[in-house]
């Protein structure tokens, strides 16, 4: 029976909390490991009195979880009321014993200005590498633009009124298949452990994967470090769907939403860029040299905050309506510099792992999702296979 409650209780008893709000600016930023993190962008109207449970799948377990709550697209400030993380054991509801109060500098309420983003205090216990954690919130006042990430490809709940204590899934009837106001969840992990991030497009946010089974390229990236001797074990996606590295919508640019989504996360060795698919598709005008250009300044900021940059290859795509044979000049052009060397201290070659043998402007149909450029579950795994696991250690940045 004891040995059953603990593992059980993954997440234990938090500290006594105060019940004043408290600034987000209170609030230090986490000096653990990133294990889930997702883009955040304008996701329709915020509802007032609406309660999220948030389900994510971590990748490197640790310590001391903490949540990064979102209103950088607000245009008022957001109050979330109660916060609480359990770990899911079917649908809406969470292991018995596991679902905890989070607290923001020591308080239950915190209010999050527009614009910001704000860490939780560390909740004692340990979260296993590999779990699915339900991060359930509340708020009394949510209005105008919410912030999150529309494309989970996972499985979350929705409720009005406050059940964020409440353990049974009863209350959360309403299924929702985007992440509101949570942005990422670090961990206190072992000293020296690191984290990749993949900075892209739908590719990487996984679209064509099947849903709720965490089959997005960098999650199977995850499984390799989880069973492999390497200090890398921590994996944060950040791929929007459509994101250009240039231009803005959906959601901000590559190099407009670096520090955010990228830089700004905790324990991150390397960032894992693939993108450009968007840009040359859009038919806007950019040129192989423009992109190459657009790289080149992500990696240069990149190393000015000590990470390393791993570049990927364009993949193909004909067969995709935008194709024409102008935007596979373009491909081509951009993915010789990438290969020739000199913009990123490694390379994946995600187009010849992707491509067919047979015409190498479309995608092989065995690793294609059906439209043409997004692979299925067996090409997202043949794209993680392919990354050299060495090549993410970076103990010495460029």
């Amino acid at each position: 029976m004891r040995a059953a409650l603990a593992s059980a209780t993954v997440l234990l008893t938090v500290v006594a909390c105060q019940s004043a709000p408290a600034p987000a600016e209170t609030t230090a930023e986490p000096s653990g490991v990133v294990t889930w993190a997702a883009s955040a962008d304008r996701l329709g109207d915020g509802v007032a009195g609406r309660g999220y449970r948030l389900v994510v799948h971590t990748s490197v377990g640790g310590t001391g979880v903490r949540v990064r709550l979102s209103n950088a697209f607000g245009d008022r400030p957001l109050t979330l009321d109660s916060v609480h993380a359990g770990i899911q054991k079917q649908g809406a509801e969470l292991r018995p014993g596991s679902n905890r109060r989070l607290t923001f500098g020591g308080a239950r309420t915190v209010t999050v200005p527009a614009g910001s983003t704000v860490w939780s205090d560390p909740l004692p216990g340990r979260l296993p590498a590999a779990t699915n954690l339900a991060v359930s919130l509340h708020s009394p006042d949510a209005g105008g633009p919410a912030s999150g990430h529309w494309m989970a490809l996972q499985s979350s709940y929705a409720t009005q009124g406050d059940h964020t204590a409440e353990e049974s899934g009863a209350a959360w009837t309403l299924p929702t298949g985007s992440w509101f106001y949570l942005d990422a969840v670090s961990v206190r992990a072992p000293a020296g452990t690191g984290a990749v991030v993949a900075l892209g497009d739908s590719i990487t946010d996984g679209w064509q994967s099947t849903a709720d089974l965490n089959r997005r390229w960098p999650d199977y990236l995850a499984r390799r470090l989880k069973r492999t001797d390497t200090v890398v074990k921590g994996v944060a996606n950040e791929g929007i769907a459509g994101n250009k590295v240039l231009s803005d919508g959906p959601g901000q640019s590559a190099l407009n939403r670096l520090e955010r989504d990228v830089l700004s996360q905790p324990g991150v060795r390397t960032v894992f860029l693939l993108q450009g698919v968007n840009d040359i598709k859009a038919h806007t005008g950019v040129t192989a040299e423009d992109l190459v250009d657009g790289y080149r300044e992500i990696v240069e900021r990149a190393h000015a905050a000590g990470k390393c940059v791993v570049g990927a290859t364009v993949g193909p795509f004909k067969g995709w309506h935008e194709w024409d044979p102008a935007a596979e000049a373009v491909r081509r052009k951009v993915n010789a510099s990438i290969r020739s060397g000199g913009v990123f201290h490694a390379v994946t070659d995600f187009d010849r792992v992707l491509r067919s043998p047979y015409d190498p402007a479309r995608m092989l149909p065995a690793l294609d999702g059906g439209d043409h450029i997004h692979p299925n579950d067996k090409g997202m795994q043949a794209m993680a296979d392919a990354v050299d696991l060495s090549a993410l250690e970076c103990d010495t940045p460029p």
